[in-house]
């Protein structure tokens, strides 16, 4: 089943969890629940059921000294696609200083301008 087939089938809570995970990029347990306003014990459902239908992704993890899980979104449910060139990735990944000048930032422009 494709990730649009199953996102059609969450109900408003799940689909409302699944929005603030993404936006976030991650988020702990404790402040998920919290943010979508809901109790505890329906927070952790609708997390369950996230990870089961394999939408977002939950480790262990110590917050504000209490044990609680991060949860992120599912590796497939990003889009890096911004950040590539045909086959070339952004020059500027993991720089530390950005040198629009360069070589490899003109190459992967014109890399860009071929695609379309």
């Amino acid at each position: 089943m494709s990730v649009a087939a199953i996102e059609a089938e969450l109900s408003a809570d799940e689909r409302a969890g699944l929005e603030l995970v993404r936006e976030t990029g991650g988020i702990h347990q404790s402040d998920f629940w919290k943010e979508l306003d809901v109790s505890s014990r329906k927070g952790s459902r609708i997390v369950e059921s996230l990870v089961e239908k394999e939408l977002v992704d939950r480790e262990e993890t110590v917050y504000d000294g209490h044990n609680t899980y991060y949860i992120t979104p599912t590796a497939r449910d990003l889009d890096f696609t911004l950040l590539m060139a045909g086959d070339m990735l952004s020059p500027f990944i993991g720089e530390e200083e950005v040198d629009p000048n360069s070589d490899a930032f003109s190459q992967w422009i014109m890399n860009l301008a071929y695609e379309e």
